[in-house]
């Protein structure tokens, strides 16, 4: 195992929760819903486009991370800023309380996505790794 200079990997985690932020805002951030003149039926204020944009990015911001850093640093600096953000403005929006609910859900989906991209993205690296005798 090599030693990884601190200051790399402040510098490095930092980076990773401020593009996991910009995600959440520029991404995330919808509070309209949209209301089918016809139905009535109220839906979103999520789309799917909007949904899945967001995922891949999370994911592609966990890979990147866990090449860089312990793969548990990468989850958590991805999990905690994204749940952080959303909850913020949940949290504002929201009088019934039912926010903490989602928060909570939010947080095991990005902490469990997140470790299962970590875990196959080590996999990877360790399979295409040069193999020492």
């Amino acid at each position: 195992m090599t030693t990884r200079n601190p200051y790399f990997i402040a510098l490095a985690t930092f980076t990773l929760v401020a593009l996991t932020i910009v995600t959440w805002w520029t991404l995330g951030r919808d509070t309209v819903q949209d209301v089918d003149p016809v139905t009535g039926n109220v839906t979103g204020p999520y789309e799917a486009p909007q949904v899945i944009a967001c995922v891949v990015v999370l994911v592609g911001l966990v890979v990147i991370g866990t090449l860089v850093l312990p793969a548990w640093l990468a989850v958590l600096g991805v999990a905690l800023p994204f749940t952080a953000a959303w909850t913020l403005q949940a949290s504002s929006s929201d009088d019934s309380g039912l926010w903490a609910v989602g928060a909570i859900l939010v947080l095991i989906g990005t902490l469990g996505g997140g470790t299962i991209v970590a875990a196959i993205t080590r996999a990877l690296v360790r399979d295409r790794s040069p193999k020492t005798p």
